[in-house]
């Protein structure tokens, strides 16, 4: 399986706060430095790995951008926070379904994401996870 590099999901994630009129400070790259590297289960967690890189940092600051980034859509809340904006590469990507009846179905990736999900969780496969990402195996096609 082929996973995006965090490198693009940072630069995905800043052109999102950059959008929102969000200043990209060296703190909140920081907060998402660790929470592309690290599976931290909470806030806490990833307070304690920022404060061993800058302890100037405070707790709400981390409380914030999670927030913030929550309210966004790049991370899931579960039970670890994660990055859930794979698919993307600079801009919203686009799903293009067609049935077989010719109903053809577009979905932008957060759409696509929850469809699956959903038919994941329906069919036994999954419980209450996020996808972080989704793709095709080398050599696979996708016509049916």
């Amino acid at each position: 399986m082929i996973r995006v590099d965090t490198k693009m999901q940072k630069e995905l994630i800043i052109q999102k706060l950059k959008e929102q009129s969000c200043r990209i400070t060296k703190q909140r790259q920081l907060i998402l430095d660790v929470i592309l590297s690290e599976e931290c289960s909470s806030c806490k967690e990833i307070y304690y790995e920022i404060k061993k890189a800058d302890d100037r940092i405070g707790m709400a600051t981390v409380y914030r951008m999670v927030s913030l980034l929550e309210e966004m859509g790049a991370i899931c809340r579960e039970n670890t926070y994660k990055i859930v904006c794979r698919m993307d590469h600079g801009g919203e990507n686009t799903f293009i379904i067609e049935l077989d009846d010719h109903t053809v179905i577009k979905l932008c990736t957060r759409d696509c994401f929850k469809v699956v999900l959903e038919g994941l969780i329906a069919c036994g496969y999954a419980n209450r996870q996020c996808i972080v990402s989704i793709a095709l195996e080398p050599g696979a096609k996708m016509d049916g």
